[in-house]
């Protein structure tokens, strides 16, 4: 494996008392649109990259928080997640859309979005503006929540279920 590769993705993995200085300095520099969206991104399909790509379209700056293994297993159950946090962190960090990746072990991106403070929250559309976690608090600040369409068909559930004998 290209190990130059291999640490360029991880500098893209941080964790968030390493993202928010980068923010701030970059923020006080180029004044970029920084866009927020999380998620467990267990296996990523065509869906995964079609949203990720639009969300960045928003903005200068897209920032991932991912679900560590615990909060994908406390949500999707004792099965879940299929692939391990770092892997999953690695298969974000190498698109060239991803900013950066913060994995968060709480059940919501909650504390996350109030210390990162995006531009623009973004979700998908199986959401609604009052069910996107943070959304009054981004608004609060004159920010905004985006909601991107789906592609039908493709869900990491519907990839497990067709995997299963």
């Amino acid at each position: 494996m290209n190990t130059t590769f291999n640490i360029g993705l991880k500098l893209k993995i941080v964790p968030l008392h390493d993202l928010l200085p980068i923010l701030d300095k970059r923020r006080s520099t180029d004044h970029p649109k920084v866009v927020f969206t999380n998620g467990c991104f267990d296996l990523v399909h065509q869906g995964h990259v079609e949203y990720l790509s639009q969300a960045r379209d928003l903005g200068d700056m897209l920032v991932v928080g991912l679900n560590s293994d615990e909060s994908v297993r406390r949500l999707k159950g004792p099965s879940r997640p299929v692939s391990a946090q770092e892997s999953r962190a690695m298969v974000l960090a190498a698109f060239a859309f991803v900013d950066y990746v913060v994995v968060f072990d709480e059940d919501t991106p909650l504390n996350l979005i109030r210390a990162i403070r995006p531009d623009i929250l973004v979700k998908g559309a199986d959401y609604s503006r009052q069910t996107v976690v943070g959304a009054d608090f981004v608004e609060s600040y004159g920010g905004r929540v985006e909601l991107i369409s789906l592609v039908p068909g493709q869900s990491t559930s519907n990839l497990i279920s067709k995997m299963k004998p």
